[in-house]
């Protein structure tokens, strides 16, 4: 498995956020898009990742002596630029599985941007993609240096 590529098993079509773009727009996106994760990118270059759990993070405890009006307008006003992980982890596409693996496992954290050298997005490689390459090897799908999706 350490000569699988990220290449081949990273998503390609990334939904990104901007860092201007309202927090509010960025949890729809992640809710409509069934995602956790988005890289945050100013013209396809990495500023950082926002995470669902960044977003909930940023809501409003229920013990919050806020009226919903409150609430609302100060949700309104955070940019992901505001609650995003700058300097976000990232990979080369490519590295090979094993490393994007253990970066995943060392950082304890669920998704590595895949990035060219100059920090240009093309892609994210998830935990969820690490469990489909070990199902696909389980099923003897994949070999050493096969690239099978």
């Amino acid at each position: 498995m350490k000569y699988l590529l990220v290449k081949d098993w990273m998503t390609k079509d990334v939904i990104v956020a901007s860092p201007e773009m309202p927090m509010l727009e960025a949890h729809r996106l992640m809710r409509e898009n069934k995602i956790r994760r988005m890289p945050v990118c100013d013209n396809k270059k990495v500023l950082g990742i926002v995470t669902r759990s960044d977003v909930r993070q940023a809501e409003p405890s229920d013990a919050t002596s806020l009226n919903v009006w409150e609430i609302n307008y100060l949700l309104a006003k955070l940019k992901v630029q505001d609650i995003m992980t700058k300097d976000a982890k990232t990979i080369r596409p490519d590295d090979s599985v094993k490393t994007a693996a253990t970066a995943l496992h060392q950082n304890q954290i669920g998704a590595l941007p895949v990035t060219e050298e100059d920090g240009t997005l093309v892609g994210i490689i998830t935990e969820s993609d690490i469990f489909r390459i070990l199902i696909a090897w389980f099923n003897e799908e994949v070999g050493e240096s096969s690239t099978v999706k």
